[in-house]
């Protein structure tokens, strides 16, 4: 048994066998808490889920109310250019004819909010009947809904592509009908036109919430208005975000949660298609705003369940206090001898070994070392010691930090503790990146192989060095030896300073080597060799 491990005996499983109560208490304390959290956690869960169906069937439903308001808008200007239409076509555009076209066509747009003008063009795409007061000379055979009539003869509704006014300089949505001559060649356009601003109106009335989108586009992805109003979106194609992606995966309606490809928020969408109209309508809520109100009712109801699982564990704990000290008094005399030996092992530990390596400190290397000396002193055996320092340690430290410089002493230190054969061998930290290593009975010869077995194994640790010349971690070490003569008592401050020479003279000579006492005796005239 080592010092550093705590003394353990039948007391300790025994006195767990005499508190079925602790544990009992215990074991309802954790259950009900535990259940308390779960009830909470999954009321929460149930909150949410709740609040997001709520939000769902709410989206859904202004979508369908967006949808039927659009076709309702659309179907409007439809009957009026259906009118104008059949008006063209049966009645010609006489003098006479004209003044009454143009005299209904002011008062349709005077009467249909929904309407921003209505014109007739000729095939050739020239102006032939306005409802503005005064007509512009202009003619509109470039626009898209122009060449799509001329190349198409299906006399059905046409809904355009955004554009801006050439009369008024506004955005606005054209809606036309195919003109057709008595023998079905192409006539012209009707084309009746919507603000808008009508669709920004009408979709402003609506609370979607500050970070709330609504959406009117093309079922091809061109968006007619986007509500924020982004007027650079208007006539963009969008058909590769998320809710046209959902759409052509889902059908004609839906609901999801998507993260919008145009601003990066993730919001909860419900769209609809427009029946027959190409058409889509889409209506969002940001998902932080749906769960604002519930993640506060949660974080409350959170706090206070934590507050009550807190006095709970508080009394609890009390109680299970009471229920060991009833315990303890009945067996305190066994309980306070085996807590003695264990906390007296503990100080021990704390006393003689380092804290940041688990190898003996200097207090204890001093302790050892006092009584190693004197019996050396009287045995007359050899006593060596080999203080060890890390080389260029600075500029580790420097370079690399002092966690890794902790992590190098720690990593050295296990490699002089494992490199020892002995037990009496004893290694130790001296201070900073020095370390000393007493061998007992131990010559000259066996401290230089010691000393030079640890160099070797430090070096082959290859921890990394590049402030090193050897390009990883290596020690200097110098090694004295204590012969007794007799009657010599053996001067302690003298024997490590004789180590501590010959550990700089190992650092003045190229370091990454071990000095000696044996090096001396080598050779008397010349200057110590150090391997």
């Amino acid at each position: 048994m080592t010092p550093s491990e705590p003394v353990h005996t039948p007391i300790t499983s025994l006195r767990a066998k005499k508190r079925p109560a602790v544990r009992y208490a215990i074991l309802v304390l954790a259950l009900f808490c535990s259940l308390l959290a779960a009830a909470q956690a999954w009321s929460a869960w149930s909150a949410r889920q709740s609040r997001l169906a709520e939000t769902t069937a709410a989206t859904s439903n202004m979508a369908r109310a967006l949808a039927a308001q659009a076709e309702s808008a659309v179907r409007i200007v439809d009957t009026v250019l259906s009118s104008v239409a059949e008006h063209v076509e049966h009645n010609g555009l006489s003098a006479a004819s004209t003044e009454r076209l143009r005299s209904h066509m002011r008062d349709m747009v005077a009467s249909t909010k929904e309407l921003h003008g209505l014109f007739v063009y000729g095939p050739d795409g020239s102006w032939l009947v306005t409802s503005l007061d005064q007509p512009i000379a202009r003619n509109n055979a470039d626009r898209e809904y122009f060449q799509y009539h001329q190349k198409n003869k299906d006399r059905g509704l046409h809904i355009g592509t955004p554009i801006r006014s050439r009369s008024s300089g506004q955005w606005i949505l054209p809606i036309s009908r195919r003109l057709d001559k008595p023998d079905g060649s192409f006539a012209g356009v009707a084309l009746g036109t919507i603000q808008i601003n009508y669709f920004a109106d009408l979709y402003d009335s609506f609370d979607v919430g500050k970070e709330g989108v609504i959406l009117l586009a093309h079922d091809n992805g061109v968006v007619i208005y986007r509500r924020p109003f982004l007027e650079k979106l208007i006539g963009q194609n969008v058909a590769s975000g998320p809710i046209f992606q959902t759409y052509r995966a889902q059908g004609p309606a839906g609901t999801a949660m998507l993260r919008s490809k145009i601003d990066g928020v993730v919001r909860l969408y419900s769209y609809r298609h427009l029946g027959s109209l190409p058409l889509l309508v889409a209506t969002a809520q940001a998902k932080d705003e749906i769960l604002a109100e519930w993640q506060q009712s949660t974080l409350l109801m959170a706090g206070g369940t934590t507050l009550i699982v807190v006095l709970l564990i508080g009394v609890g704990a009390r109680l299970v206090r009471q229920i060991i000290i009833r315990d303890q008094l009945e067996d305190e005399l066994v309980i306070a001898k085996e807590d003695l030996q264990e906390r007296n092992q503990e100080l021990t530990v704390l006393a003689t070994n380092d804290g940041l390596t688990g190898i003996a400190n200097r207090r204890h290397f001093e302790d050892v070392f006092r009584v190693e000396l004197k019996r050396a002193a009287r045995t007359g055996a050899p006593l060596s010691l080999v203080l060890v320092d890390i080389d260029f340690f600075k500029k580790y430290n420097d370079r690399y930090g002092h966690v890794a410089g902790d992590a190098c002493l720690r990593q050295v230190a296990a490699t002089l503790r494992d490199g020892l054969a002995r037990p009496t061998d004893l290694a130790a930290r001296y201070g900073g990146e020095e370390f000393a290593i007493l061998l007992p009975g131990t010559g000259a010869v066996g401290a230089r192989y010691v000393a030079e077995r640890l160099r070797l194994a430090i070096f082959e640790l290859g921890i990394e060095h590049a402030d090193n010349p050897a390009g990883t971690a290596t020690i200097s070490a110098g090694a004295a030896t204590f012969h007794a003569s007799p009657g010599e008592t053996g001067d302690r401050i003298a024997f490590i300073t004789r180590a501590d020479v010959l550990l700089y003279r190992a650092k003045d000579t190229g370091r990454n080597r071990v000095c000696s006492d044996l090096d001396n005796a080598e050779s008397a005239d010349a200057p110590s060799f150090c391997i």
